[in-house]
């Protein structure tokens, strides 16, 4: 449990950062029609709050499995998926792009499913505590496209309207 002392709130901090880069306090976001499956607001911190500590805990479980066979493959395809979840946030909100949006979960849910079947060799446990991950990363890619669905245009402010745009 030594390792969950580190990497959980190494998780949640990096989860909570990449959420301070770009959010949804934005003119552009605040000006999309929102699908029907959007949940609350509030919603979205209590959800990624709790995933973000399972995902610490089923990491250090996999860290700390020493000479376990696969597990640097398993920590190499969660830092490469970790990534990709870090940068939604950034994509959707801080370039304001939906689609490139869509595509970034795709790439999470994918790599996510590499990390799960890598994490269930190592330990089972840590597979199944990133369950409800996957689930919310599906729905997170549904309501996504939602979001495309119902902002065709990209969420393009017309009529002179201002928009806050982060280039990266």
């Amino acid at each position: 449990m030594r390792w969950s002392l580190f990497l959980v709130p190494l998780i949640v901090l990096l989860g909570f950062a990449a959420g301070k880069v770009a959010g949804p306090d934005t003119l552009w976001f605040q000006n999309l029609v929102k699908p029907a499956i959007y949940p609350p607001p509030p919603v979205f911190g209590i959800v990624w709050s709790v995933l973000y500590v399972m995902i610490g805990f089923a990491l250090a479980l996999v860290t700390s499995a020493w000479g376990a066979d696969g597990r640097g493959l398993a920590i190499l395809a969660f830092v490469a998926h970790f990534i990709g979840n870090l940068a939604w946030t950034t994509v959707f909100f801080g370039m304001q792009n939906i689609v490139g949006g869509l595509m970034v979960l795709g790439y999470a849910v994918v790599t996510l499913l590499v990390v799960m079947a890598l994490f269930w060799r190592v330990r089972k446990l840590a597979a199944l505590l990133l369950v409800p991950y996957l689930a919310w990363a599906s729905f997170a890619t549904a309501l996504n496209y939602q979001f495309m669905v119902e902002n065709p245009d990209g969420g393009v402010a017309g009529d002179g309207g201002a928009v806050q745009r982060v280039k990266l």
